[in-house]
């Protein structure tokens, strides 16, 4: 996918897409958190917390990858995921778009 050009226009657009989605994500993270939060009874559930983070701190790493070479992947997992609709992508050129659309159609077989 290194063969992808990206506009300057573009790139405004990925960038405004890739930080909603985190927005999104990290919303949900906040949230499940605060119900965790309120369930713990005992000094172990603190722990449970921390494990909780640890392993989305790992997944929101691994995931949220700005570059450009990475962003087509990206993209369809967070379109996958939830945190994206095609109308964040909307402005991207249709040669991304549909190959945004031909890993989730892979993925989806």
């Amino acid at each position: 996918m290194n063969d992808i050009k990206w506009s300057k226009g573009e790139k405004k657009i990925a960038r405004a897409a890739f930080e909603k989605a985190y927005k999104r994500e990290c919303a949900d993270i906040i949230k499940k958190l605060r119900a965790k939060a309120k369930e713990i009874k005992e000094p172990d559930g603190i722990w449970g917390l921390h494990d909780f983070l640890t392993e989305k701190r790992e997944e929101i790493d691994e995931k949220y990858d700005y570059r450009y070479s990475r962003l087509i992947l990206v993209f369809a997992m967070l379109v996958k995921g939830g945190w994206l609709d095609f109308n964040d992508l909307k402005g991207l050129a249709e040669n991304k778009i549909e190959r945004i659309e031909s890993l989730l159609s892979f993925w989806n077989e």
